[in-house]
């Protein structure tokens, strides 16, 4: 189920690099990444925004911002986009440069919707 997940989000989303579910222990559940994201080593950048996840969920608690729902990294040669599912997991997709990043958004909140389902506890 969940590899089909990606698979469609990628496949909604010009300029997709990959798609992955990961933990925030660093520890990816499924993930789908093309060959230009495999070149971009998009599964080992994916492990190390993990720590920009949590930094940012403390920061939005400690000022009383509420939870962090989404996180996006705009880099040279890739945008990464992190949207939250429950309070352990979240799901990421890379973007090239030039991807849809609206069309992006809104397949990762169509993702969590369907994602808080599978991961409630």
């Amino acid at each position: 189920m969940f590899k089909k997940l990606l698979e469609s989000i990628i496949e909604r989303t010009e300029g997709s690099l990959g798609a992955l579910i990961m933990g925030l222990d660093g520890i990816a559940v499924e993930k789908v990444i093309g060959k230009a994201g495999n070149e971009a080593n998009l599964d080992v950048a994916a492990t190390e925004f993990t720590s920009l996840v949590r930094s940012a969920q403390r920061a939005g608690n400690d000022i009383g911002l509420g939870k962090l729902r989404e996180l996006v990294i705009s880099l040279d040669s890739a945008i990464v986009m992190m949207r939250l599912i429950g309070h352990e997991y979240f799901v990421v997709l890379a973007l090239s440069p030039e991807g849809n990043l609206g069309r992006g958004r809104y397949e990762l909140r169509k993702a969590e919707l369907l994602l808080t389902k599978e991961f409630a506890l």
